[in-house]
Order: C-alpha cells, then sequence, then structure tokens
C-alpha cells in the first residue's frame, strides 16, 4: 500500500514508522509540514500529488491538515494520549499528574483537533523509577511510547487495508488540554523538595526545558536526576560531574546535565550545551567543586553517574547513558578510562551499553558550539572518539558486546560496530551515515562497516543517508542479534544473554579465531591506516575551505527547517 507519513519533523518516532511499514513492503514517502502554515499545507498537497498515496498517517504534527486534504484522503493522527485526551501536551500533562498508565490513539482527522474516529488504540504503562522524579519525558517517549505507537499504527493499516474496519466514534473526553506552558513549569528552589523538582525538570526533557535564572541570566534547565548524598542551601550549586552541575533543593540536590541560554531579544540563536560548559563560560561556577563517581563493580549506586560498571560472574556491563546521545571530549575520555578498568578485571565477556535509551550519537555539536573554537574541539572530540573505539578494536582477551537499548546513529552506531557482536532492541533506528553533518566520519567506521556488509553495501547506507531498523540490520549482517524485550528489562535481559555467553565452552575458540582475524587484518593494512585515512578527511571538513560541517551542525542545534521535504525521503526503501 502506498503511505505517505507527514510529519512536522523526520524524529525518531517518524523515522521508526518509516522503516517498520517499509519493511513490511508498504510504499512509503515522507513529507516534512515545515512550521505549519501556508508552507506546510502547500508541502502537504505536493506530496499527495507527487504520491497519490491511498492512506496519510501523521506520527508527530504539531499543526492541522487542510481540509481540502482531510476531505479527500484517510488521513490517521498518532496522538500521544488514550482516547478521549486532547491537546497539544498530552505526555506533558500525563507526566506532570503522575499517572502510572497511559495510551497512544490514532484517529483520524477532522475539522476538530483529536476529535476524529477512533482506527487504535494501545495502552502502555510509565516506568514508576526507584529514583525520585520518574522517567523523563524524551525516555518514554522513545520507548514506551513509541513501542505503543508502532502496535497501534499497524493496527490502524491492517484495518485500513482491509476495507471492512468501520471506525469507531470519538471518545468523548471534555475540552482539549491546553499548552504546557513554562508557568506551570516554574521550580521554587527554596519552597519545593527534589521528587518535585525532579519531575519539573524530566516533564520538561528534551524539549522545551525548564525556563529559570542563574546569575541574572535566562537559562533552560535539563535533567532531573536526583543525588542522595549532596545538600546545601536550596537553589546554589554544589558540584560537578561528567559535565553537569548539582543544584540544591529544599531536602537534597538535583544534577542539571544541561543549558540553553535564552535567547535574547535581537540577538543570535542559542543552542543546548552541558550544564557545566555553559555555567563555566558565564563565570559561576568559581569554587564549586568536581565530585568523581567511581567505578565500584558489586557496589549498587544510588547517586547519578554517566558511567557505571556492574558484574555478573564472569560478565562485566560497562552501562553509559550520555544525555541525548552526545558524546563530547570529556565523555569519551572518561569512558575510555571506565572501558581500560573494565578490561582489566577477570571477566570473560565486557558489554558496552546497556542502557534503557540512547545508545550514542556520536560528537557532541552542543558542546562543539559552545566552544570558544568549534574546528579545534571538533578535532579534538573525534580524536578522543577514536581513542575510544581503537581501545575496543584491539581488546585480545574477552569478547566485546555493544548492547543498543535505543537509537543509535553516526559515529555512535560506528562505536558499536567496534565490539565483537552487536545487540540492538526491537524498535530501535539506527543510522548509519554522516553525510547529513557534512562529515566523512571516522571511528574506523571504513573498516568495520565493510566487514559486516561489505563494501557496495556499506556505500549505499553511507550515502542514502536514511535510518533503518533492527530487522533490516540483521539481515544485512550490521548487528548480530535483536532483542524482544521491554525497555525496562533491558538490562537484565543483556546480563543474562552475557553470562552465557561467559559460560559458553565455545569461548575460547572465538576468542582464539578473533585474535587471529585481528593479526590477519593488521598485515593487510594496519588499523592506523584506516585511522590517518579518515581523520585527513574530517581536518579538511572542520578546518577546509567548505564550510558546510560548520553551516550543518547550527542548523541542526538550532532546528532551522528545510526549504522543503529532502528528496532522499520521497521514497523508504524496504
Amino acid at each position: 500500500m502506498r503511505i505517505l507519513l507527514h510529519a512536522s519533523a523526520f524524529n525518531s518516532l517518524t523515522q521508526r514508522l518509516a522503516v517498520e511499514l517499509a519493511y513490511q513492503g508498504h510504499q512509503i514517502s515522507v513529507s516534512l509540514d515545515l512550521g505549519g502554515g501556508p508552507r506546510g499545507e502547500t508541502e502537504l498537497r505536493e506530496a499527495v500529488h507527487r504520491h497519490s498515496p491511498e492512506l496519510i498517517v501523521a506520527p508527530m504534527l504539531t499543526s492541522r491538515i487542510p481540509e481540502d486534504v482531510w476531505s479527500r484522503h484517510t488521513c490517521l493522527i498518532v496522538h500521544p494520549g488514550p482516547p478521549g485526551d486532547r491537546g497539544p501536551s498530552a505526555l506533558d500533562w500525563a507526566l506532570a499528574e503522575g499517572r502510572r498508565a497511559w495510551g497512544v490513539t490514532v484517529l483520524q482527522a477532522v475539522a476538530e483537533m483529536d476529535a476524529g474516529p477512533v482506527w487504535a488504540a494501545e495502552p502502555f504503562d510509565i516506568p514508576e523509577h526507584a529514583e525520585a522524579g520518574g522517567i523523563a519525558k524524551s525516555d518514554l517517549y522513545r520507548n514506551e511510547l513509541a513501542d505503543a505507537a508502532s502496535v497501534a499504527v499497524q493496527r490502524a493499516v491492517e484495518r485500513f487495508a482491509s476495507r471492512r474496519f468501520v471506525p469507531g466514534p470519538a471518545a468523548q473526553g471534555g475540552a482539549a488540554r491546553p499548552y504546557f506552558r513554562q508557568e506551570l513549569r516554574a521550580i521554587d528552589w527554596t519552597g519545593e523538595r527534589t521528587d518535585a523538582v525532579a519531575r519539573k525538570l524530566r516533564t520538561a526533557d528534551s524539549s522545551p526545558g525548564v525556563l529559570d535564572t542563574l546569575g541574572g541570566r535566562a537559562y533552560y534547565l535539563y535533567g532531573g536526576q536526583p543525588d542522595d548524598e549532596l545538600r546545601g542551601v536550596p537553589g546554589t550549586l554544589l558540584a560537578t560531574r561528567d559535565g553537569a552541575v548539582c543544584r540544591a533543593t529544599l531536602d537534597g540536590a538535583v544534577w542539571l546535565t544541561a543549558l540553553r541560554p535564552r535567547r535574547e531579544q535581537g540577538g543570535p540563536a542559542t543552542a543546548k550545551a552541558p550544564a557545566a560548559t555553559v555555567l563555566a563560560t558565564a563565570g559561576l561556577l568559581r569554587g564549586v567543586p568536581e565530585i568523581g563517581a567511581p567505578l565500584r563493580p558489586h557496589h549498587k549506586r544510588q547517586t547519578w553517574a554517566t558511567i557505571q560498571y556492574e558484574e555478573h560472574g564472569a560478565a562485566g556491563l560497562l552501562r553509559f547513558s550520555f544525555p541525548g546521545g552526545a558524546m563530547s571530549t570529556a565523555d569519551c575520555r572518561r569512558l575510555l578510562a571506565a572501558y581500560r578498568y573494565a578490561r582489566s578485571r577477570p571477566t570473560r565477556v565486557l558489554v558496552l551499553g546497556a542502557h534503557r535509551d540512547v545508545f550514542s550519537h556520536g560528537i557532541h555539536l552542543g558542546a562543539i558550539e559552545a566552544a570558544p573554537d568549534p574546528a579545534r574541539e571538533s578535532w579534538a572530540n573525534i580524536n578522543a572518539m577514536d581513542d575510544l573505539v581503537e581501545a575496543i578494536l584491539t581488546t585480545r582477551d574477552k569478547l566485546t558486546v555493544a548492547a543498543l537499548g535505543g537509537n543509535a546513529a553516526a559515529g555512535g552506531l560506528m562505536l558499536a560496530l567496534a565490539a565483537d557482536e552487536v545487540w540492538v532492541r526491537a524498535g530501535a533506528v539506527l543510522n548509519p551515515h554522516y553525510r547529513l553533518m557534512g562529515l566523512h566520519g571516522s571511528e574506523f567506521w571504513t573498516y568495520t562497516l565493510p566487514r559486516r556488509v561489505g563494501q557496495e553495501q556499506a556505500r549505499r547506507l553511507t550515502t542514502e543517508a536514511l535510518p533503518i531498523g533492527p530487522e533490516r540490520a540483521l539481515d544485512l549482517g550490521l548487528v548480530d542479534r535483536v532483542l524482544d524485550c521491554t525497555p525496562e528489562r533491558l538490562a537484565e535481559h543483556v546480563a543474562e544473554l552475557a553470562q552465557g555467553l561467559a559460560l559458553d565452552a565455545r569461548l575460547p575458540r572465538r576468542m582464539a579465531a578473533k585474535r587471529g582475524a585481528l593479526r590477519r587484518a593488521e598485515g593487510r593494512r594496519p588499523l592506523a591506516w584506516y585511522r590517518s585515512e579518515e581523520l585527513a578527511l574530517m581536518h579538511r571538513n572542520f578546518y577546509g575551505p567548505d564550510d558546510s560541517y560548520h553551516a550543518l551542525r547550527r542548523a541542526f542545534l538550532h532546528k532551522t527547517r528545510p526549504d522543503s521535504t529532502p528528496q532522499r525521503l520521497h521514497r523508504i526503501p524496504a
């Protein structure tokens, strides 16, 4: 069936539905709303004329579909709330109210927003994490909500294709709830407890953030991970760790992982960057100590850290979670030090990742943009990534596994390919390319990607610049295992599989074969050659006369909309 996906952005949910429906054999095209209004309506009309869709699905849309389109074509809207819920901030309201169960509804577009006939609905549970503040909105959106949306959309598509299904009437839920404005997010640092502060921050992650003031300047705050040890005068800055800043609440403290200065009237657009970087630049961290979180294999830590290490029998799990999947120079160096520590432990299998959300998206574009010299910081960041990847590639005494609980892209996905095995949770979206950022890419991808999929397929994946799903990645040999488990059970499931690998009687033979393959590969062409060739091109990207990387980075960070839907999205391959 010919299906047109119409969305305000080609975000993670739109990508997931595109690759899943295409893999099932549907002809999938995408049109972007381009900010709503006449431009978005024109773009949609042109896409309808170009693709002649039998069905239009809107996975993430912030404006109305024009009447001349929905009156002639069946248009299904994916609403991030259960039947009867209406309004533009459904997930924000659910988290702010502490809901434990929520849902996704696929309904037909009509004149009134969120009021059309229901084609499918799927409930999901909102995890109640042990720490205060609950789950972050972006994490929930990419995982439990996306899983439910996938089920609901596929059910709605099947019902539409049957030509027999009659959608149910719109559920009655009263008036639509309003947009969740900043007044509702405001934090009283001297009067609110940690759980309330954390909930407000996590409800605003990763958009729009919580507007607040520090040092007389307005910032949007992101994060909200509670600390179980630090205390201080409410509102004061207590410590830094891993690029984050800890701020005291009435009865505890929370970590702010990122900040974005509010754009001043007439001033340039601003971008999100690590909180410690932003506040240090503003001179607000004088006297604030850096407090690390040492790795302890058998210590159940409660306080927040981006990197943690656990051991399960003969399997080590080096778990890391960087906000938004972006890895700064300092993040890469910390993870390399942690990897070297984990490699020194008496284990047989070493797993990287094993976190329920994003694995990695590569170098930290926000930290680069905030640096005094973005080109120099880009160069430092990519070399730090390469150091980490090289350490994994040259590990001879352990079987290494990259466990992707969520999405991975560009250098973050190439980081995973350095491992001996790559496992990915069903529903994740993989983007094995750099081209959209004007980069050649490094992380030894010219060695690891062809090794897995062949030269021609590697060329296609990196030049077409399109997402792929886990099933297609498994078909291509890009990954070795698809994990069919819930986001909440990912770490436990990975630990069980890793322990099984560590006890496998065939492991010594596998390790001998691994060492032999590495020796042969080094004999044909040393790893240093791949790194040198890749970095020569990356240096040109960063410092050369072609400014496309720097322009594309700024456009990405400032969410600049394209003039039209990119040609590459006109057809998503199966």
